[in-house]
C-alpha cells in the first residue's frame, strides 16, 4: 500500500470526526481499510514464513515447514 493512499484514509477518518462522510466517502474509506488490513496480512505472513528458530541443542527449526507438518 503506499503512502497516498494511507493520507487518504487519514483524511477520511479526520473528515469522519469533524463533519460526516458522504455515503461513497464511506464506502472508500471501508475499501481502502480492508486493502490496508490486506497488505499487512500479507506482510505478517511473509515474514513468519521466513522466520527461523533456534533450539537450545543448537538445531534451527523452519516455522512454515514445522506448521505445514503439523497441520497434515
Amino acid at each position: 500500500m503506499d503512502h497516498i493512499k494511507i493520507e487518504r484514509i487519514n483524511e477520511l477518518a479526520r473528515k469522519q470526526k469533524t463533519e460526516g462522510l458522504t455515503p461513497e466517502e464511506a464506502m472508500e474509506q471501508a475499501m481502502l481499510r480492508r486493502e490496508y488490513i490486506d497488505a499487512i496480512k500479507e506482510n505478517l505472513r511473509g515474514s513468519l514464513n521466513s522466520m527461523k528458530i533456534q533450539n537450545p541443542d543448537g538445531s534451527i527449526i523452519d516455522v512454515k515447514k514445522r506448521h505445514d507438518a503439523k497441520m497434515k
